[in-house]
Formats: C-alpha cells, structure tokens, sequence
C-alpha cells in the first residue's frame, strides 16, 4: 500500500479513510451557511389590533381536601358529607362543569380519597385532578 510502510502487500488497512468525510462535512457547512440566512428574513407587516372580550366564560375551579382525620374541605372551608354530596351535585349541574381538584393529607387513608372521588363520580362530574407536592 502507498500509504504505510508497516502493512504487508496482502493484508487490508483497517483504519477509516477520513478525507470523504471531511469533504462531505465541509459541503454541508456550505448549505448550512447560505440557507440559514435565507429562512431567518421575514416581512415585516402590521397586524390589525382587535378589542374584544372572551366570549367562553371558565367555571372556577373546586379544590376538595382530606385531612388526616378524614375530615372534608371545600376550597378550604369544612364540610359535613351530605351537604359535600348537595354541593357535588349542584356543580355537575352547571355548564360547563368545574374542574374539581382533590388534594388529599399524605396520612390519610386511601378509603377517604376514594369515597371523595366516588362521591364526586356519583354526583356526575367528570373532570377529577389531584394536587400533589414535591418531595425532596
């Protein structure tokens, strides 16, 4: 081989031919530098400014909490079991409906949440979220 003295007439070389792939780089770079220019120019126009007010209304969001006690909230004020069931049912009634958020007391058991979100399924709403925290 003309490259190498070191390497016999009968074997291959096994290093990767390098020159192709600097050409190939070096024509890409090319493209790359008189395309990019061409896609960052726009036209430069004025928008028309609108004045009008949204015409979909968002229902308020409900945050529904458990304490460890097993005690229910709504939007942070206390409340009995059946009148949460009164309140679930009159909120299924609006439309559109409030997102309703649990956040639910990380010693509370399980059982508490899931008669909450019963609760809530019952009464007909259909949008459930939880709130969590970030633990560290």
């Amino acid at each position: 081989m003309a490259f190498s003295s070191n390497f016999d007439d009968d074997t291959e070389m096994s290093e990767i031919n390098m020159i192709p792939l600097v050409d190939v780089m070096l024509v890409l770079l090319i493209i790359f530098m008189i395309t990019v220019p061409v896609l960052t120019q726009s036209v430069e126009i004025e928008l028309p400014k609108v004045g009008s007010t949204p015409s979909k209304v968002s229902p308020d969001t409900i945050t529904l909490s458990v304490d460890a006690n097993g005690n229910f909230f709504w939007n942070k004020e206390a409340i009995e079991t059946p009148a949460l069931t009164q309140r679930l049912t009159t909120a299924a009634a609006q439309q559109p409906q409030p997102p309703i958020h649990i956040r639910g007391d990380k010693t509370t058991d399980y059982e508490h949440v899931v008669s909450l979100m019963a609760s809530a399924q019952q009464a007909g709403l259909t949008s459930l979220g939880f709130i969590t925290e970030l633990g560290e």
